[in-house]
C-alpha cells in the first residue's frame, strides 16, 4: 500500500490529508483560533467534587470546567494514606490543586475530560510519569520482538525507574541508540514540566506540538512514500523537527512550489465536499445514507442502481461488501465516534453475512481509533462503537442551520398558511382589532393569496375583520408575525 500525506498551510488552518493508494481516507484540521487541546497539560483547580459519580469538575482556564473522572486518575493518585484504593471524595477536594492532561476536546456541551495519567509521546516511546509499567504496542504481535524491546529499554541507564513507559509501533526498527535519544529527550521535557508546577491555576504548564510536526512524529509507518506540504517555511521547519527527531523520515518531507493548490491537484478538496454529504455513493451503483445525531450514528445501505448479479441474494452480497469497505473509509474520513447502527441489506446465506462482517473487520483494522464491532442482531443490524477523540468533520466546518434548527426539515408553505388561519381566529377573539396585518416569508403570502385566497376570504367574513399581508424578505417560510393594527 502506498502512502501520500499532504499538508496545506495557511495563516488561519493546517490541514493534513492522508492518502492510501491515491483515495483519501484521513482528514486532519487544526485551526488557529481554536486549536485542539488534547494532550495539553494544565496545572488544574478542583471547583466541585461529585462523590455520587466519582468525579470532579476542574478549573483549567476554560469556559466550561473539564471533567475527571476516578478511572482516568493514576494508581498512585488513587491511594490513601494507607496506601489503599480511595473514593474521590477521600482524594479530592474543592481548591486544591493538580496537573491533569486533556483526553478529549471539548465535544458540543460537554466539557473537557481529563486524566492525571500523564503521558508525553516522542516518536518511539510514551512518557508517563505517574506510572511504573513498561508496555509495548499492540501492533508489535511478535512475541520474541516485545521481549527484546522491552529487555532494552530496562537496560537503558537514562531510563527513569519510577516511571512507566510505553513502546511505540516505530520502535520495532529503532536503534538502542535512538531510543536512548529518546528518553533524553522526554527526560528534559518532563523537568520543564515540573518546573512550571509553580504556576498558577487554570494555566498551561505543556503544549503538544502543533499538527504539521505531530504528523511526521504519530503517522508516519513503512508504507509512507512522501510528505508534501505547500509552505517553505513549514518545509524548513520540518525538516529542522525531522533531522534531530526522527531522522529516517528527513528524506520523505517535499515542498510543493506549484501555483495549483495541493489539494485541488489531488482531489481531496471534492472528497471534503462529499464527506458533508448525507448520501454516499458506491462505485457499483449502490449508496450509502449517512445520518449523524447526538446519540449516534446510523449507515443505511442500499442497493440503488446496482443489478449487476444474475439474482437479487448475489446483488446485495456484492452491494454490501462494498458497502463495508465504503462504511469504514467514511467513518475515517469523518471521523465518526461513538456509537454507530449499520443497517446492511438483509442478507438470507449465513455464509454471506460472515463474509460482509469480516470484510467490515478487516478494513476497520486500519482504522487508528479503537473499534468494536457486534454480530448481526436479530433485527439484521451491526452495531459498532469507534472511539470518539476529537469533534467530526461536520462538527468542525458546519455549524446548525438556522432555518431548521438541526432538525433536517421545514413546515411547507401550506403547514404555515394554516397555522396563519388559527393564529387569526386567536388575535380576533382575544383582541379588539379594527385590522390585522400578517408579515410572512414571501411561498406563504403567495399561496394565502393565491391558493388559499376562497378560504382567506371565507375566514375574513367570520371575524368581520379586514386582513392585509405583507412580505418580509428576511424571514424564513417558519416565520410569520400577525399584527394588530
Amino acid at each position: 500500500m502506498s502512502k501520500e500525506i499532504l499538508i496545506n498551510i495557511t495563516p488561519q488552518e493546517i490541514r493534513v490529508a492522508i492518502l492510501e493508494n491515491g483515495i483519501l481516507n484521513d482528514l486532519y484540521i487544526e485551526r488557529s483560533r481554536n486549536r485542539g487541546l488534547v494532550g495539553n497539560v494544565y496545572k488544574g483547580k478542583v471547583v466541585r467534587v461529585l462523590p455520587g459519580m466519582e468525579a470532579a469538575f476542574i478549573d483549567i482556564g476554560l469556559e466550561k470546567a473539564a471533567f475527571l473522572h476516578i478511572a482516568d486518575m493514576s494508581q498512585k493518585d488513587k491511594k490513601n494514606d494507607y496506601n489503599e484504593t480511595a473514593q474521590i471524595g477521600q482524594i479530592l477536594r474543592e481548591g486544591q490543586t493538580l496537573l491533569v492532561q486533556v483526553l478529549k476536546d471539548q465535544l458540543g456541551t460537554k466539557g473537557a475530560r481529563l486524566t492525571t495519567n500523564i503521558s508525553i509521546p516522542s516518536r518511539y516511546l510514551v512518557f508517563m510519569p505517574n506510572a511504573d509499567n513498561i508496555g509495548v504496542s499492540t501492533r508489535i504481535d511478535k512475541e520474541d520482538v516485545r521481549e527484546r524491546l522491552k529487555s532494552e529499554l530496562m537496560a537503558q541507564e537514562n531510563r527513569i525507574e519510577d516511571a512507566g513507559y510505553i513502546l511505540r509501533t516505530a520502535a520495532e526498527i529503532a536503534s538502542k541508540e535512538a531510543i536512548d535519544g529518546d528518553i533524553k529527550y522526554l527526560n528534559r521535557l518532563w523537568g520543564n514540566i515540573k518546573e512550571m508546577t509553580q504556576a498558577h491555576s487554570g494555566e498551561l504548564v505543556h503544549k503538544d506540538l502543533p499538527l504539521y510536526l505531530r504528523v511526521l512524529r504519530d503517522m508516519v509507518d513503512e508504507d509512507l512514500d512522501v510528505v508534501k506540504v505547500d509552505s517553505r517555511a513549514t518545509y524548513s521547519s520540518m525538516c529542522e523537527f525531522a533531522e534531530k527527531y526522527v531522522p529516517e523520515v528527513a528524506d520523505f518531507i517535499e515542498h510543493y512550489p506549484g501555483e495549483r493548490p495541493i489539494f485541488d491537484l489531488h482531489g481531496v478538496e471534492d472528497e471534503i465536499q462529499k464527506g458533508l454529504e448525507r448520501k454516499v455513493q458506491l462505485k457499483s451503483g449502490g449508496y450509502l445514507i449517512i445520518d449523524q445525531t447526538e446519540a449516534m450514528t446510523t449507515i443505511d445501505v442500499n442497493t440503488g442502481g446496482f443489478v449487476g448479479s444474475r439474482n437479487l441474494e448475489e446483488t446485495i452480497f456484492k452491494t454490501n461488501l462494498e458497502a463495508s469497505q465504503g462504511i469504514a473509509r467514511q467513518l475515517r474520513l469523518r471521523n465518526l465516534g461513538g456509537i454507530v447502527i449499520l443497517d446492511f441489506i438483509d442478507m438470507l446465506e449465513e455464509e454471506h453475512k460472515r463474509q460482509v462482517m469480516r470484510s467490515l473487520e478487516k478494513a476497520l483494522e486500519k482504522d487508528h481509533a479503537r473499534t468494536s464491532v457486534s454480530e448481526v442482531s436479530s433485527l439484521g443490524l451491526v452495531e459498532m462503537t469507534r472511539k470518539r477523540t476529537r469533534e467530526s468533520l461536520e462538527h468542525v466546518l458546519c455549524s446548525t442551520c438556522h432555518t431548521c434548527n438541526g432538525r433536517g426539515s421545514i413546515k411547507t408553505a401550506e403547514t404555515v398558511c394554516y397555522e396563519i388561519f388559527r393564529e387569526i381566529l386567536r388575535a380576533a377573539r382575544l383582541f379588539e382589532a379594527k385590522e390585522l396585518l400578517i408579515l410572512a416569508a414571501t411561498d406563504v403570502v403567495d399561496l394565502l393569496v393565491d391558493e388559499e385566497s376562497s378560504s382567506l376570504a371565507e375566514l375574513e367574513g367570520f371575524i368581520g375583520i379586514p386582513i392585509r399581508f405583507q412580505v418580509e424578505s428576511l424571514y424564513t417560510q417558519e416565520q410569520y408575525d400577525v399584527v394588530i393594527v
